[in-house]
């Protein structure tokens, strides 16, 4: 019965957000910075989302931009 904690533990560290994971929220200046636009709700197919620019609207790039 002593290794119920220890897993509970462990599945609680694997599942928490690591901050690197996730979309960074920012302004649409910060997104045009980065290379990217402004899309509503999704980003066109064959670009990718690299951050937030509000709540529901997306920042996306090219998976090309170099």
């Amino acid at each position: 019965m002593q290794i119920l904690p220890v897993l509970f533990a462990v599945l609680l560290l694997m599942l928490r957000g690591e901050p690197g994971l996730s979309l960074a929220q920012g302004l649409p200046q910060d997104c045009e910075r980065r290379g990217g636009f402004c899309s509503h709700r999704s980003c066109p197919p064959g670009i990718g989302r690299i951050g937030l620019c509000s709540e529901e609207v997306f920042c996306c790039r090219s998976r090309w931009y170099s």
